[in-house]
């Protein structure tokens, strides 16, 4: 009798993806009373549901069919998922960041489990609503740093570029909370002129980072368009994608977006995962249709308390992500965004995480874990000390066993010469030179200082 007063409400899509819920509940039982390999993590989250054969399967692996049918309110959400109080108190919140969750993720949910790693992710929190002294609602002072609309300048070589603020669900850990979701808005074509006239006018930029919100939710032509204009600019050398599609939205990825995408290379895409649970035989297709078009693949991780804050967790994820051709490249210390405190850990938990995956699995799999500084500092790499000392005649080492190895210093070490290096020289010339006390080959006065500090 439950399952038909649930359903009574529903539209006959809806219905079927209830059934695919209860589907994936019942398979998901059956895991777990069979039991999985001793080499296996315990299963996270749900699996997805089969497609069922029938007149809906073109429509489910429709990404527009999916936007259309994202899940936005309590009353759909009731009909998946047991919300508890809290919850629900989030959801009808006025003030909270927008909500929606894609059919295909909305499957993947525990549905009677609120602490879901998943599910936290993308269902409101009544703890969104607490606001900390140390909050800010533009922690990275994008606005501050932005020269043209949607366009944010930081590094010298490399720019941001804010395509869109909408995304296929909305994180609940944005650091751009401020913007997402909020207008429903795509940059338009007077707005990308002007982020484009920058970008020719700026020959120091070398990178174009086209991110969001998602850049993947507009059209295969507006994208086209925006990166055929970039490659036209001479002085671009790369461009970078950052997504959350493949995650949130794998249909996205179709043989015609990837045929387009492979035009302009060097074209990398850096994508959003945080837990195993998210690495689905869909996802894994998306991202296997973008490596085999040559294009590399980056992820970015987001370190969140409750959801992988945890070694074990993270050492899988990373090592399941370079089996689908993912190259771990980032954790990110989560950000100072208004209402976000709830997911933040002490730095101290993400130095313990990259230092149980150092030298306990492939170098491959460790990302670079940084904290954005507030402020608009930039990225500020963090991670274990395995220099113990130095002196003029050794350096002491720390191993990932925690064993300390002495290695010798050169007795004997000129320094690299500036003055005559070509390379020094050209960017001198080209007004792109490191600062010496920066720079990677640093100017002879100063290679005995640093060579002996």
């Amino acid at each position: 009798m439950m399952l038909y007063s649930r359903i009574g409400v529903l539209e006959f899509s809806q219905i079927d993806f209830v059934f695919r819920r209860l589907y994936n509940h019942t398979k998901m039982e059956e895991t777990a009373v069979q039991g999985s390999s001793a080499d296996e993590p315990p299963p996270a989250g749900h699996a997805p549901a089969a497609i069922p054969q029938g007149r809906d399967e073109e429509d489910w692996n429709d990404w527009r069919w999916q936007m259309r049918h994202r899940l936005t309110n309590l009353q759909e959400l009731r009909h998946l998922l047991q919300l508890i109080p809290e919850e629900e108190l989030a959801i009808l919140d006025r003030d909270r960041m927008r909500m929606a969750i894609t059919p295909y993720f909305a499957s993947l949910l525990d549905p009677s489990d609120p602490n879901c790693p998943l599910r936290r992710q993308v269902v409101p929190s009544i703890h969104e609503l607490d606001r900390l002294a140390c909050d800010l609602s533009d922690p990275l002072n994008e606005d501050g740093q932005s020269p043209a609309p949607g366009l944010v300048h930081r590094y010298p070589d490399r720019v941001l570029l804010l395509v869109t603020d909408q995304c296929a669900s909305y994180c609940r850990h944005c650091t751009r909370r401020r913007l997402v979701g909020a207008r429903l808005w795509h940059m338009g074509r007077a707005q990308t002129e002007k982020a484009l006239k920058y970008i020719r006018q700026t020959p120091a930029v070398r990178e174009v980072i086209v991110s969001g919100g998602d850049p993947l939710l507009l059209h295969d032509d507006a994208v086209d368009r925006l990166l055929h204009a970039l490659r036209a600019i001479r002085h671009i050398e790369v461009v970078r994608i950052h997504t959350r599609t493949p995650v949130f939205l794998p249909q996205r990825i179709t043989p015609e977006l990837v045929a387009m995408l492979r035009r302009y290379h060097p074209l990398y895409v850096n994508i959003h995962f945080n837990h195993p649970a998210e690495i689905t035989p869909q996802a894994e297709q998306a991202c296997a249709m973008l490596a085999d078009a040559g294009i590399p693949l980056g992820s970015q991780t987001v370190l969140l308390a409750g959801i992988n804050d945890c070694p074990n967790v993270m050492k899988t994820l990373m090592r399941r992500l370079l089996q689908i051709r993912v190259r771990p490249y980032y954790i990110f210390q989560c950000d100072l965004s208004d209402g976000i405190g709830h997911f933040r850990t002490p730095v101290s938990t993400g130095i313990s995480i990259i230092q149980a995956l150092r030298g306990h699995t492939s170098g491959l799999a460790v990302p670079t874990f940084v904290v954005d500084a507030p402020g608009g500092g930039g990225k500020v790499p963090v991670g274990p000390e395995y220099v113990v000392s130095q002196s003029e005649e050794s350096v002491l080492l720390r191993n990932y066993q925690g064993r300390l190895n002495s290695y010798p210093q050169p007795v004997v070490y000129e320094g690299h010469r500036s003055q005559e290096c070509p390379y020094c020289r050209a960017a001198e010339t080209s007004g792109k030179a490191v600062a010496p006390d920066l720079a990677m080959c640093p100017a002879p006065e100063l290679a005995a200082v640093e060579t002996h500090a």
